[in-house]
């Protein structure tokens, strides 16, 4: 893992808690480059990421999304990653070999709210797996991987920017 303000600072968490935007206004705060996983998979693989999985299958979207990562070199960037990033261990180990990682978490029923659109966000889930079954799975690896938690439930994205910058620096030191 990588400390401080000068290196990269990984946003990881389900879908739907605002890994996207909080990492945009993250990025104008620090003056940084920002890097969204999903969107530079998409651009490269000329397709949206629901369509990969649509005809190409589940497992066939995780290896393309660990190749992506693997190929990423950023440096003192914010980068959003897609909420199933975490189902690789290579993938992690290269985003936090530069950068640190932060968890940016909401409680179950926060995230449903936000859910609303499942069938069309390039979510990965597998058939008949709810919401719920999803986050609970996923819980214990953004756990395993995350340096930093920031509970994000009740704030807005500016005070969520504000949280991540004070848990950063606080690493820091």
């Amino acid at each position: 893992m990588a400390t401080g303000l000068n290196s990269n600072i990984v946003l990881i968490g389900m879908p739907g808690v605002g890994k996207s935007t909080a990492g945009i206004l993250l990025a104008k705060v620090l003056r940084r480059d920002f890097v969204d996983t999903d969107v530079q998979i998409q651009v490269r693989e000329r397709r949206l990421l629901q369509d990969v999985i649509d005809t190409e299958g589940l497992d066939a979207f995780l290896a393309m999304e660990e190749r992506h990562i693997l190929a990423m070199s950023c440096r003192n960037s914010v980068i959003a990653t897609g909420g199933s990033v975490v189902y690789s261990q290579p993938a992690m180990d290269h985003l936090r070999t530069g950068g640190i990682a932060i968890h940016l978490r909401l409680p179950l029923p926060a995230l449903e709210k936000r859910l609303v659109d499942t069938k069309s966000r390039g979510l990965v889930i597998t058939p008949g797996q709810s919401i719920a079954e999803l986050y609970y799975e996923r819980q214990p690896l953004y756990r395993r991987y995350a340096d930093i938690t920031v509970e994000c439930n009740g704030l807005t994205h500016d005070q969520v920017v504000g949280r991540v910058l004070e848990e950063v620096k606080r690493q820091a030191l």
